[in-house]
C-alpha cells in the first residue's frame, strides 16, 4: 500500500486526481522554477522556527542511499518523548501506512502540542478566514489524527507564520520575526472528516486515474502543476488563453464544451477577449496609427528605458525590511539622447552580499536626470520600487520620486487597443508581445539567451545564490544576470522601433 502523508492527505483533499498523479505520474507535473525557489527558502524559514522556545531535537536520519529513514526517526521521536525532551522538531510518527512529521512538537502537560510551521506570512486577523486558513487546517488535523492513532495525547494544535509587520532591525529577533495562531477551534471541525478522507485516499490510490472535471480545485487553494496534463490535447488558443476572465467563468465554460475561439462565438465578452477572438479566427491585426501617434508625442528626447530585477526573501536580510519585501538588486537602463542618436546602455548588479538598495539607487539618481523622460513596461512595477527607495533613503527622495512621475508606460498602446496581434495570445507581457512585433530576430528571443538566466523567476531565485558560489560559477551567473536584464531593455527599445513603424 502507497503511504499517505501530511502532503498527499491535502493533495487529495485539493483534488483525489492530483493525489493519484502526484504517486504515479510526478513526472507530468509542470516544474515552476520559481516556486522550487521559494521551497527551498521555506526550508531556512522550518530552520529558524525550531528555535522559537529554546533548546530541542529535531529527529533526521538517512538511508545509506541518502533517502530519508523513516523508521529511525520514529524510533528517536519516540525515545525522545520517553526521556522528557521538550522540544521535538520533525517529530516522526507513522502507523498503518499514514506518516507525518510535526515541524515543532511541544511538551505540554499531560500532553504535546502541534506546531505546524509554513513560509507564509500573517497579514492580520481579517484576512484570517476559514477559508483562507483551510489548507493549514486540513494539514494540522491530518497530523493530529496520526499522533492520535499512536496514542500521543493532543493538547493543542498552533500555525507559525512569518509576521508581515515585522521590520528587522540591525539582528534578526525570531520571535518578532513569527506570529503563532491558536488553531484548536478550526482544527476540531476539520478533525471529525479525516478518517473518511483517508479511507477515501486510500481507495483513490487503489484504483485507476480519477476522472475529475476542471475546476477552481485546479488553482485553490494553490496551483495544480497537473493542469498542463489535464487539459492536454484541447485546442489552441482557447477558452484558458482568454484575456483577463477570472478563471471560475473559465472553468464553466470549459465543462459546458465552449472551449475553442470557434465555441466561445456569441459569448458575452470584454472588448479585448472579443478583439482575441476576431483577429485570431480572422487572422487579422489590430493597428491604429492615429493612436499610436499620440502616445509617442509623450515621449521626448532624452529617452531612457528602465527595468528592475527584485528578489523577495522571506526572511529579512537587511536592516529595516519586512519578510517577502521587494529586494530591487539589479536595474539595466537603455538611453538616446536625441533624434537618430546612437543607442547606449548602462546597469548595475549588487553584490549578492550587501544590502544592493543605497548603491543602486545612487547610480540610477546619477544616470537618469531630473525631468526626462523614462519608459518602463508595466511601469507600476518600476514606479513601486522608486518610491521604496525613496521611503529608505529620504537624502535621494526628491530626484527618485522625479523619475517616477515622468516614467511612460510602453505597455499603454497594448492595453488600450491601439495594436493587438493574434501571437500574442491574449497576453501583453514583453514576453509575448516582443516576438509578436519582432518574430524573426533570434537576438530577442528569450530562450536564446546564453546562461542560466532567462526570466524573473531565474534572476530572482539566482541572485542570493551567488554569495555561496564558486568564483568561476559566481561569474557565469552575474554574466547571465546581465544578460538577461540587458534583454529586457534592449526589448523596451525594439517594441518602441516598431511602434514608430507601425505610426508610419
Amino acid at each position: 500500500m502507497k503511504r499517505l502523508s501530511k502532503s498527499r492527505y491535502t493533495a487529495f483533499c485539493q483534488c483525489p486526481k492530483n493525489l493519484w498523479l502526484k504517486v504515479y505520474k510526478s513526472e507530468e507535473a509542470t516544474v515552476d522554477e520559481a516556486l522550487q525557489a521559494r521551497f527551498k527558502q521555506g526550508n531556512k524559514v522550518g530552520d529558524l522556527a525550531m528555535g522559537l522556545f529554546g533548546e530541542y531535537k529535531e529527529a533526521q536520519a538517512e538511508n545509506p542511499d541518502g533517502s530519508i529513514d523513516l523508521s529511525l526517526m520514529v524510533e528517536q521521536t519516540r525515545l525522545w518523548m520517553e526521556e522528557g525532551v521538550k522540544n521535538i522538531c520533525e517529530a516522526s510518527f507513522a502507523i498503518d501506512g499514514h506518516y507525518c512529521a510535526v515541524d515543532i512538537l511541544r511538551r505540554n502537560g499531560d500532553g504535546w502540542d502541534i506546531y505546524e510551521v509554513k513560509s507564509s506570512t500573517y497579514k492580520g486577523e481579517k484576512s484570517d478566514t476559514p477559508k483562507h486558513l483551510l489548507v493549514y487546517t486540513r494539514d494540522i488535523a491530518y497530523q493530529k489524527w496520526v499522533l492520535t492513532q499512536c496514542g500521543v495525547k493532543v493538547n493543542g494544535c498552533y500555525l507559525v507564520r512569518l509576521n508581515k509587520f515585522y521590520v528587522r532591525g540591525k539582528e534578526l529577533d525570531i520571535q518578532e520575526l513569527f506570529h503563532v495562531k491558536n488553531m484548536d477551534e478550526l482544527v476540531a471541525d476539520e478533525y471529525v472528516k479525516v478518517e473518511s478522507n483517508v479511507a477515501l485516499a486510500q481507495k483513490v490510490l487503489l484504483g485507476d486515474e480519477p476522472v475529475e472535471p476542471i475546476g477552481m480545485h485546479c488553482h485553490e487553494p494553490y496551483d495544480c502543476g497537473f493542469f498542463g496534463y489535464c487539459t492536454d490535447g484541447i485546442v489552441n488558443p482557447n477558452v484558458f488563453n482568454l484575456y483577463r476572465m477570472n478563471f471560475r467563468k473559465k472553468c464553466e465554460l470549459y465543462n459546458q464544451g465552449k472551449i475553442s475561439f470557434e465555441d466561445l462565438l456569441g459569448e458575452k465578452l470584454s472588448e479585448i477577449q472579443q478583439l482575441q477572438i476576431d483577429t485570431h479566427l480572422n487572422n487579422t491585426e489590430l493597428v491604429t496609427p492615429q493612436e499610436i501617434r499620440e502616445f509617442l508625442k509623450n515621449l521626448t528626447y532624452p529617452l531612457y528605458f528602465l527595468d528592475f530585477e527584485t528578489m523577495q526573501t522571506p526572511v529579512p536580510e537587511f536592516e529595516g525590511t519586512r519578510p517577502y519585501q521587494q529586494i530591487t538588486f539589479q536595474y539595466s537602463l537603455h538611453w538616446i539622447e536625441e533624434e537618430g542618436g546612437k543607442l547606449k546602455h548602462s546597469d548595475y548588479l549588487g553584490d549578492s552580499i550587501n544590502d544592493p538598495r543605497r548603491e543602486l539607487a545612487e547610480k540610477l539618481c546619477r544616470e537618469i536626470p531630473k525631468g526626462v523622460c523614462t519608459t518602463a513596461y508595466n511601469r507600476d512595477f518600476e514606479c513601486g520600487r522608486l518610491r521604496e527607495l525613496a521611503a529608505a533613503y529620504p537624502d535621494l527622495a526628491d530626484h527618485l520620486i522625479d523619475i517616477a512621475d515622468h516614467i511612460v508606460d510602453l505597455i499603454e498602446p497594448f492595453r488600450k487597443k491601439m495594436v493587438y496581434l493574434p501571437e500574442m495570445n491574449g497576453s501583453f507581457s514583453i514576453k509575448h508581445v516582443l516576438p509578436a512585433l519582432q518574430p524573426d530576430d533570434p537576438e530577442l528571443d528569450y530562450t536564446n539567451l546564453d546562461g542560466s538566466v532567462h526570466n524573473g523567476g531565474e534572476a530572482m531565485t539566482i541572485y542570493p545564490q551567488i554569495a555561496t558560489m564558486s568564483p568561476a560559477d559566481a561569474d557565469y551567473a552575474r554574466q547571465s544576470l546581465l544578460k538577461y536584464c540587458c534583454l529586457d531593455t534592449l526589448a523596451m527599445v525594439k517594441v518602441w522601433e516598431k511602434l514608430k513603424e507601425m505610426a508610419e
